[in-house]
This record gives C-alpha cells, structure tokens and sequence, in this order.
C-alpha cells in the first residue's frame, strides 16, 4: 500500500473452502450431534429429577453437572466454549456467564427458566446447542414469548431458497412470529460453525448485517438460534439447533438454478409445557412431532 499498491478488503479464499464441509466431515457432525443429544437428554433428565426431589441446584453446579455428562461420551475432547447456564433474569443475558460462589439458584419461584447454552468438541465434530426449560408453571407471557422463538426457528428452519441467497435474506423468517407481537432479539440468528474446528466460524451467516453477501452454500453448517430477551420481565429465550445447507428437490428449477434447505443437525428434545398450542399452526404441529419423532429414534 505504501508503495501505491491497493488494498483489498475481502475474504480469505481458504475460509469459504473451510466453511463447505466434505461428506466425510458432515459424517463426522452427523455423529458428534447424536453422541451429544445422548449426552443432553441424560443432563436435562438429571436436572429435572434434581429439581423434583428438591436438591438445592445454582447455575454454575447445573454448568459442571451437564459438563460430566458430556464427558461420559465416545470421543469427548471439551466444551467448544464455557457453557451458559442462565436462571431467571440471568436468562436475558445473552453472553451471561455463572461464577462459583456468585450465581444464582437454579429452580426457585423466580428462577425457574433456565436457557442452557452449550456445546462440545468431539473426535468427529463440534456441537452447540441451546433450550431453554421452566421448571414450575410457566406463565402465559412466557408460553406466548417461548412459543415465538419456536415458530422463528421452525421457519428458518423448513425453508427454501435458491442458490445463491445470502444469509440476510432468509434472517426475516426466524423474526416474524416476534414482530409480529412486537418483539425481537439484539443478535444474528445463525453464525458457521466449523467441523471439529471453531465453533464460530465465517464467512456464512444468518443476520441483519447486509454487508455480509456470502451466499448459503450447499455443504456449511449454520445455528438457527431466534430468542428473546428481557431482564425485567424476569427471562430469556433462546432455541438453537444447528443445520447443514442441503441441496432440495423442487418440481422446477427457474433460471436453471439449484434451490437449497436445511437438515437438522441438533436432535435434543424441546419442551412442550413452555407451549402455547393457540399459536402454533397445522405446520408448526406436524414439525415438532416429526422432530421430536427423529429424536426418539436417533437418541
């Protein structure tokens, strides 16, 4: 540049290589997420039994307890970042991280949502997945906000788009059942996440930052992650599967184009208390039975 040359400020080629994962690496994901859902299913279990016998839980013995779990698994190798464990307010959150001795109580009337953020690092593959759970009577306002991050994901998660679409185009589906109510979230809704690499991973991702042009490629993996959040109210919500752009039959092909959807990676249940049944549509239904179907049979 100092000798009058021209600085270019674009991708790195290898980082869009890296982010199209090969069939021997999705193979590798496909299993990390089964082996962690065994994991996950085990933990929630755990939770709630705790939670029901009355043992006294705070946010970060809940961290440590889904930690063991997880390391019970083929091929564990770690956390791929510190897990989140947010009871209450501390759910609103976003990035919120429980201190020993300095965290909440997990379970108590005002601190029975729980958002669980975590993931790990497998000899196969890199997981990250969050639910959120209450552990009483959720109220109504919770139900409306828990069941509209649901449809957020449900919607990003069943469409189809052709090649060539970037990220910011299809971010308007996992926000429409929130704005429709008035409601949103202050962060992207999908990040790359790499094959038993970083769990962040570029130049793919599903926001409202127009400048990032990258288009969906057959082959990345993405989180689909809608919530919301509001310290006051007392809670937050965050639903995150993570998915594979796949290639998706359609009866034409305009423009000779090929049109991409999603598979689902994440096969960890969701918790239909948190409901509210009057929102959901005949397709929001038959999606959740179908996953929770899938998890039944895969877990």
């Amino acid at each position: 540049v100092e000798a009058g040359g021209t600085q270019l400020n674009v991708p790195s080629p290898p980082m869009v290589a890296k982010a199209i994962k090969n069939s021997a690496e999705l193979c590798g994901m496909r299993e990390a997420h089964l082996r962690d859902a065994a994991a996950l299913c085990g933990a929630f279990a755990w939770l709630e039994g705790a939670h029901a016998a009355g043992e006294p839980l705070d946010e970060h013995a809940v961290g440590v307890r889904f930690g063991e779990w997880r390391r019970q698994q083929d091929g564990w190798l770690s956390d791929s970042f510190p897990i989140i464990v947010g009871a209450g307010r501390n759910g609103a959150v976003i990035h919120y991280r429980a201190e020993c001795g300095a965290c909440a109580p997990v379970g108590t009337a005002e601190r029975c949502m729980v958002l669980i953020d975590s993931g790990a690092q497998y000899d196969c593959g890199t997981t990250d997945v969050t639910r959120t759970i209450h552990l009483g009577t959720p109220t109504q306002l919770q139900r409306e906000c828990f069941t509209r991050v649901l449809k957020g994901n449900i919607a990003l998660d069943s469409c189809t788009f052709p090649e060539g679409t970037p990220g910011f185009v299809v971010d308007v589906l996992a926000r429409t059942a929130l704005w429709q109510a008035g409601l949103d979230y202050q962060h992207g809704t999908g990040h790359g996440v790499g094959a038993a690499l970083n769990v962040h991973e570029g130049p793919q991702s599903i926001s409202a930052r127009f400048a990032n042009t990258e288009p969906l490629r057959a082959g990345m993996v993405l989180s689909n992650e809608p919530g919301f959040y509001d310290a006051e109210l007392g809670f937050g919500v965050r639903i995150e599967n993570l998915l594979i752009v796949v290639p998706k039959p359609t009866a034409h092909r305009f423009g000779g184009k090929q049109f991409l959807g999603f598979e689902r990676l994440t096969h960890v249940p969701i918790q239909r208390s948190l409901l509210a049944p009057e929102l959901l549509s005949a397709a929001d239904v038959a999606w959740l039975d179908e996953y929770h179907a899938q998890v039944r049979e895969r877990v």
